[in-house]
């Protein structure tokens, strides 16, 4: 059950819509259901009742207040039911504005002098609870945290009346649309509500973005309005921003400040993460295959720092792992935009899942967050990347430690208490393994196919190797499917000059494989990773180093089939 409290400032015009069913399709037999009059007449029942009557009955003592009244003297809060619960009855719903009401303190049971309100329901799953905010005696309603106090009454309500129980939020959230916000979206023939699209958009233009100007040039390409404001001096203090053909009443464009946006896009939060380590010589070496595309070297660089923030959010403090987290976000914002139309959608389904994710009350150590916001930079800079070869595989690589992340931060939260934000990492973590299942399958088969035409010399010598290393795994790992593949990647790396044996049994060491759908599979990706950013050791001039062995199989890295 989801309650949504805002504040407006017209009542007749909330009224309108409530009844309103000639274009709005969800909308039937819109009628009272409670008020703080029981004999309050009803527009969508009597036929001489009218909306005006019911719109000045409700503003009588906001009117009498005159100039000093609330400018926004409206309090709406609709109240939603879960898809899957059962109907509720009028009943039913009437108790549950008044129980809302007398949590937030709008209208507390037994005050005389309490605000006058009203519920409207016009659709099977929800109410729409509206009050005045000035009471009898004059004054102005103790309603502090009045959105939280609503929430945690909703909470019991679902115990009691036996519906889906949702996850406590702890007022980290992004401030959802209301139901005027999305059915003008409709109106607009917009995907999501302005809102929606411009958190989406702001979240685009942050991702890497290397400081305030890069920001805002990148927010401008987006194509959204922007509108700044200044100090004195000509820097910025905050902004605000809006969807080009979103206008109101007065034709002038809807603005929402970053603030209003998320928590956290507020443009002084923006700037720390900015922030930068004092030390920036120690980053991550990775080895460039020579040929490899643009997409293809940033990926790899992503992989090293989010292999990093993954030890930092299992072993290090909290503030350091909170910032991990944000910038494990911003990596995903960057692959979103970047990645290839077959794993697109369900990349951005990710993004904005883990959104959610990313924010919590601890304070996150923002120069922790450095390399993965480097990584999204170059990411976002090096541009889309292709389905197929160096690219798909890379891209591969990269999601499969992202998974890890991801999952490990559900974890993360978990153990804090954080329910939202863990349920939002495990729907990403789901969007994520679909996205790297499309992406690793090519890879991942051209690899297998190439390791059942090896020599059987070579087959004999790397089974061999498997049985010494792991002897634990070998006749499992020998029956898999993906058998071949591994065989044909220890024969690569034999051929760039590394210890195979050495490489599985690190590989082998790194995670547990027994929960492993293909245990091969995941060898594959864990030694070819390992092959990539440890250097083989030297050899004679008379016998050159071939090349790493990234760049020996530019279309064969394998990733791993695992669910995990």
């Amino acid at each position: 059950m989801v309650p949504d409290v805002s504040r407006g400032s017209r009542t007749i015009g909330l009224i309108h819509y409530l009844y309103r069913t000639s274009d709005i399709e969800a909308h039937v037999d819109p009628h009272l259901v409670a008020a703080y009059d029981p004999h309050l007449p009803d527009p969508g029942r009597d036929a001489h009742a009218t909306f005006s009557d019911l719109a000045a009955d409700l503003d009588l003592w906001v009117d009498a207040l005159g100039d000093n009244a609330p400018k926004k003297h409206v309090w709406h809060c609709p109240v939603r039911t879960a898809p899957g619960d059962r109907i509720l009855s009028d009943e039913e719903w009437a108790t549950v504005a008044r129980r809302v009401l007398n949590a937030t303190g709008i209208a507390p049971d037994g005050d005389d002098q309490a605000c006058r309100w009203i519920a409207v329901r016009h659709a099977p799953d929800h109410i729409h609870i509206v009050a005045t905010l000035v009471r009898a005696d004059r004054t102005r309603p103790r309603h502090h945290k009045d959105g939280t106090r609503a929430q945690a009454e909703c909470r019991k309500i679902e115990k009691e009346f036996g519906l889906c129980r949702l996850n406590e939020g702890d007022g980290t959230a992004a401030k959802r649309p209301t139901s005027a916000e999305r059915h003008k979206a409709e109106r607009l023939g917009q995907e999501a509500a302005s809102r929606e699209l411009l958190h989406e958009h702001v979240r685009r233009a942050l991702a890497g973005a290397a400081d305030e100007t890069e920001f805002f040039d990148r927010l401008a390409a987006e194509g959204v309005r922007i509108k700044k404001r200044t100090a004195p001096s000509g820097d910025a203090l905050g902004y605000k921003v809006a969807m080009v053909g979103d206008r109101n009443e007065t034709q002038e464009p809807i603005w929402f400040a970053g603030s209003t946006l998320a928590p956290d896009l507020s443009l002084p939060r923006i700037r720390k993460r900015f922030t930068t380590p004092t030390d920036t010589t120690a980053q991550p070496t990775v080895l460039d295959p020579s040929g490899a595309s643009a997409p293809a070297r940033a990926r790899y660089v992503a992989v090293q720092a989010a292999d990093s923030a993954l030890a930092s959010m299992t072993s290090a403090d909290d503030t350091t792992a909170a910032a991990q987290l944000i910038g494990v976000g911003e990596v995903l914002d960057a692959l979103a935009q970047t990645s290839p139309p077959s794993s697109r959608a369900e990349l951005q389904a990710a993004a904005r899942h883990f959104e959610r994710a990313s924010r919590s009350h601890i304070r996150a150590k923002n120069q922790e967050m450095y390399a993965l916001r480097r990584a999204a930079g170059q990411i976002v800079h090096s541009g889309t990347a292709l389905g197929r070869g160096p690219d798909g595989a890379a891209t591969a690589l990269i999601l499969d430690v992202v998974i890890l992340a991801v999952v490990a931060a559900a974890r993360w939260h978990a153990a804090r208490g954080h329910a939202q934000q863990a349920e939002a990492a495990q729907f990403a973590a789901r969007h994520l393994r679909t996205a790297y299942q499309a992406t690793a399958a090519g890879p991942l088969a051209t690899l297998r196919a190439h390791g059942e035409h090896l020599p059987a010399p070579n087959r004999r010598r790397h089974t061999a190797t498997v049985h010494a290393a792991l002897p634990h795994l070998a006749d499992r790992l020998q029956a898999e499917p993906g058998w071949n593949g591994l065989t044909a990647l220890l024969d690569q790396a034999e051929q760039a000059g590394h210890d195979t044996a050495a490489l599985l049994a690190k590989a082998a060491a790194q995670r547990e494989l027994d929960s492993a759908d293909s245990a091969s599979d995941v060898l594959v990706w864990r030694r070819h990773h390992l092959g990539y950013v440890t250097a083989p050791p030297r050899r004679p001039k008379s016998n050159p180093t071939p090349a790493p062995v990234a760049a020996a199989i530019p279309q064969q890295e394998a990733a791993r089939s695992r669910q995990r």
